[in-house]
């Protein structure tokens, strides 16, 4: 069914405002028939194969699909001979389509250069994967890249609506009833995904009861459960825990707690989560409140001895810390810029009165000579000793900030650096 009712005109087309609206250069481009080689890149169904053909349809060019999953270099030679035989014939121009374009290694997407340069194909890929990472260069600049959202749920009710009503291509003539609230639990179930919607909604209606859909059919069917996106190891993976890192950051414990949610909603490993914890609080919070990296080591402790689903409530607790905690980069900073000097420096000498003098003769090469042991000197500190090396001396990479308990640290070293400069 979901084949059935696949728009045939640009006005059918459910969401994709953002391409399909009034003067958009996609919407422009199919209706003036002046198209150009692209990608079509969004979650399934979402209508990136429909917007191919609508094009292919305006343009009254041929259509010819092929399948990245099933198709070799000799399919793609094969189908850009047939599109060259139309075009000499005078029959007009091809629109190539390859679906899931990502899964081509780089010789095979490397095949379609020529053609798509000398016009032999309107070359159309789609892919539900970042054409950045998937998509090699020289492809890339010979496309243009559209992206395709998922829908919304009040779309994908439309969409329901009416295959519901439609007589001759949907299921209108089953006579079939079905709550508002239960589309709309439909629609949130199947996650912007259209085509699995209307597939859904024909298995539902060879199994309702007396004509009725109902929300507990929808729930047996789907599992009691939605297919919320996240494939673990691609744009979502990254997005969603990049969500959640800077929702710590931005000390938004609701957030936090959604993007938390989502990744374990998703299948997200708890281990995973528990280690990208623990990192934040070293790069986010760090010694402005030191206790965050003890509480995400214990809630990661906590998850390994629990299990899921128990578990994960103690990463909630870290996460939810982690959030509210006050916040300091500077020794992250510090790490960064210590790290950056060190490649830049190469293998300074150590001072030779912090060397290390185990033996007669290395205290006879004046190692260790000289050093001050910072327990005999006022306040327990050796003012004016100097620790780096002789190039360095001087060089501070460590800038507490004025939160949480680095205030005290930053005071404390500043009060050091005086003692310093009196010696």
């Amino acid at each position: 069914m979901a084949d059935r009712l696949r728009p045939r005109r640009l006005d059918e087309v459910a969401g994709q405002h953002q391409l399909l609206a009034a003067n958009k250069p996609l919407r422009t481009a199919i209706e003036s028939g002046k198209l150009h080689s692209m990608v079509f890149w969004g979650p399934p169904g979402t209508g990136k194969t429909t917007l191919a053909k609508l094009l292919a349809a305006k343009s009254e060019a041929e259509f010819v699909s092929l399948s990245a999953v099933l198709s070799g270099v000799k399919d793609i030679r094969q189908a850009v001979q047939t599109a060259h035989d139309r075009q000499q014939a005078g029959f007009g121009n091809t629109v190539l389509f390859v679906d899931e374009v990502h899964r081509f290694n780089k010789a095979q997407q490397d095949a379609f250069l020529p053609h798509i340069e000398n016009g032999t194909i309107l070359f159309v890929g789609a892919t539900t994967e970042n054409p950045s990472f998937e998509l090699n260069n020289a492809l890339l600049s010979r496309v243009r890249v559209y992206v395709l959202q998922s829908l919304a749920p009040l779309d994908i009710v439309g969409l329901i609506n009416r295959a519901l009503e439609d007589h001759e291509l949907g299921l209108g003539a089953l006579q079939l009833s079905m709550a508002e609230e239960d589309k709309l639990h439909l629609a949130e179930l199947v996650d912007g995904d259209a085509r699995r919607a209307l597939t859904m909604l024909e298995i539902a209606a060879d199994l309702a009861e007396d004509g009725v859909i109902t929300s507990a059919l929808i729930n047996d069917i789907l599992a009691g459960g939605s297919t919320r996106r996240f494939d673990k190891g691609g744009d979502a993976f990254y997005d969603q825990i990049s969500a959640l890192h800077k929702s710590v950051r931005g000390s938004d414990p609701d957030a936090a707690l959604y993007w938390l949610c989502r990744m374990i909603d998703g299948g997200c490993d708890p281990k995973y989560i528990a280690r990208r914890v623990l990192r934040m609080a070293t790069e986010d919070i760090g010694n402005a409140d030191p206790r965050a990296l003890r509480i995400c080591l214990d809630a990661w402790e906590s998850q390994e001895r629990l299990g899921s689903p128990e578990g994960e409530l103690a990463l909630a607790q870290a996460v939810t810390y982690l959030a509210i905690a006050a916040k300091s980069n500077a020794v992250y900073t510090a790490y960064k810029q210590a790290m950056s000097v060190v490649k830049k420096t190469g293998s300074l000498e150590v001072p030779m009165h912090i060397r290390n003098a185990p033996t007669s003769l290395m205290k006879e090469l004046d190692y260790g000579k000289g050093y001050r042991y910072a327990h005999d000197e006022a306040e327990g500190y050796a003012a004016g000793e100097v620790y780096l090396p002789d190039e360095l001396a001087g060089q501070q990479f460590y800038h507490p900030v004025e939160r949480g308990l680095e205030i005290k640290i930053k005071q404390k070293l500043d009060h050091l650096r005086q003692l310093d400069k009196k010696r």
